[in-house]
């Protein structure tokens, strides 16, 4: 168990550093420019911090964890892009669904990003956790 830990650890600030930088430099006009009508002016915090501890559990847990197991650094990556594409189209795709205006273009973005990031994590994850753990 101490194991699962360090790994998640490693994995959230992997997570949080290349997220901010996505958020941040990358796409942050894309966001504000498609999104600005339903943007706030100050960011919850909480919720997204709470975001992201229970996707790099759920990313650990059901993806990097499996993949060392089976000591399989495709199957990491394969299952990492389909973990982030089902978690971030579950998003997306219902608020497409429900929000009025939500542009279709932020959603498969969105997905695309979800599937690059978690794909990207769970390599990571894998490798640090094949050579550190």
């Amino acid at each position: 168990m101490p194991q699962f830990f360090k790994l998640y650890l490693v994995i959230l600030g992997f997570f949080l550093l290349i997220d901010m930088i996505w958020l941040a430099l990358v796409a942050r006009n894309f966001y504000r420019e498609q999104l600005g009508f339903l943007m706030k002016t100050n960011i919850n915090w909480s919720a997204a911090f709470i975001f992201y501890l229970i996707f790099v559990g759920g990313l650990v847990y059901f993806v990097i964890y499996p993949s060392l197991s089976q000591d399989n650094w495709t199957s990491a990556l394969l299952a990492g892009v389909f973990f982030g594409i089902v978690t971030y189209a579950t998003y997306d795709l219902t608020n497409l669904a429900t929000v009025k205006n939500w542009p279709l273009v932020v959603t498969l973005v969105d997905i695309l990003w979800g599937a690059v990031l978690s794909g990207t994590l769970s390599i990571i994850g894998f490798f640090y956790g094949k050579n550190f753990l």
